[in-house]
C-alpha cells in the first residue's frame, strides 16, 4: 500500500485584488525603520539600571520588530531601492547579532518549497515544542550553512553581515558598557530562540492540512506588530506587514472556506 500524499499547499487565490495593498506611500520605510527604536532604548535603559531584569522583555520586543523590519527588506517591501533593502538586512545583521541574509536565502526558499525538501526554515515545524527548543541553537548555524552554500553572491553578503557583527561586538567590547554586553547576551539568546517563535509557532500543526501557516486575529496578532497573519503573507507576499490585517478581511470575507479552514496560533487570543 502505497504511502499517503500530504496535500499540496495552497497558493494565491484568484480575484482577490492587492494592488492598492501593495503600493507603499513615501514616508512609510522610515515608520518601518523606527518601528524597533524605542524598544532598543528601553532595553539599554534598563539594562544600565537597576532594573536590569526588565531589560530582557524590552529586548525580546527589539527582537521581533527587527524580525519584522528585515522580513520588510526581504520581500522588498520597504518601498525603498534594493540596495536600501540590503543595507537595511547589513546594519540589522550587527545589532541583532546573526546573518540576516543567510535569513533572507533561506525564507525565499521556505516560500518557493514551503515545509518542502528544500525548506531549511521550515522544516522545524515538524517537531514537537521541545524538539524545536533543543534544536534552536543549531537554526542559525544551518542558515548560515545553507546560504554559504548558494553560491559567490550570497557568501559575500552573508560575510558582509558577519563582519557587521564583528565591528559591533568589537566596539561593544571596547566601550566596556555593561548595558551593551547584556543587550549582546539578549541577541544571542533570541538568535537561540528564533526556531521556535519566528518559524514553528506559526507553521505548526499545518503539515498535511494544505494550509500555507497560521493566522492569528485579535490582540495577540497586534502585540506581535501582525507578525501573526503568516497564512496571508505566505499566500501574498509583496503585501507588506503593516497592510496584512486589511488583506485578512478581504480573504475572510471574499474567499470561500478561507476563513472556516483557518488555524490560529493561539485561539483563547483570537478574535478577542
Amino acid at each position: 500500500m502505497m504511502p499517503s500524499q500530504s496535500p499540496p499547499i495552497e497558493t494565491a487565490p484568484k480575484g482577490v485584488e492587492i494592488t492598492d495593498l501593495c503600493t507603499v506611500p513615501r514616508h512609510r520605510i522610515w515608520i518601518e525603520l523606527a518601528i524597533p527604536l524605542p524598544w532598543l532604548a528601553l532595553s539599554w535603559w534598563l539594562y544600565a539600571g537597576p532594573l536590569w531584569p526588565l531589560g530582557a522583555g524590552a529586548s525580546f520586543m527589539f527582537f521581533l520588530c527587527c524580525l519584522r523590519l528585515n522580513h520588510e527588506a526581504i520581500h522588498g517591501n520597504l518601498g525603498a531601492p534594493r540596495w536600501a533593502d540590503h543595507a537595511v538586512m547589513h546594519g540589522l545583521s550587527a545589532l541583532m547579532l546573526g546573518s540576516n541574509h543567510a535569513d533572507a536565502f533561506c525564507h525565499l526558499a521556505h516560500h518557493r518549497d514551503t515545509m518542502g525538501a528544500h525548506d531549511h526554515e521550515g522544516h522545524c515545524a515538524r517537531m514537537t515544542l521541545t524538539e524545536v527548543l533543543r534544536y534552536g541553537p543549531r537554526f542559525p548555524l544551518e542558515l548560515n550553512r545553507a546560504a554559504w552554500a548558494a553560491g559567490p553572491r550570497w557568501r559575500r553578503r552573508v560575510a558582509g553581515d558577519w563582519l557587521m557583527v564583528g565591528v559591533f561586538a568589537l566596539l561593544v567590547a571596547a566601550s566596556g558598557a555593561g548595558f551593551l554586553w547584556l543587550h549582546l547576551t539578549a541577541m544571542a539568546l533570541g538568535q537561540c530562540l528564533a526556531a521556535f517563535f519566528a518559524v514553528w509557532i506559526t507553521h505548526q500543526g499545518t503539515e498535511g492540512t494544505s494550509l500555507a501557516g497560521r493566522s492569528q486575529r485579535g490582540p495577540l496578532a497586534f502585540l506581535a506588530y501582525h507578525m501573526f497573519y503568516h497564512r496571508g503573507h505566505h499566500l501574498f507576499p509583496r503585501v507588506p506587514v503593516s497592510r496584512l490585517p486589511e488583506l485578512a478581511r478581504r480573504l475572510d470575507a471574499q474567499v470561500p472556506g478561507y476563513a472556516a479552514a483557518r488555524k490560529p496560533v493561539l485561539r483563547a487570543l483570537d478574535r478577542l
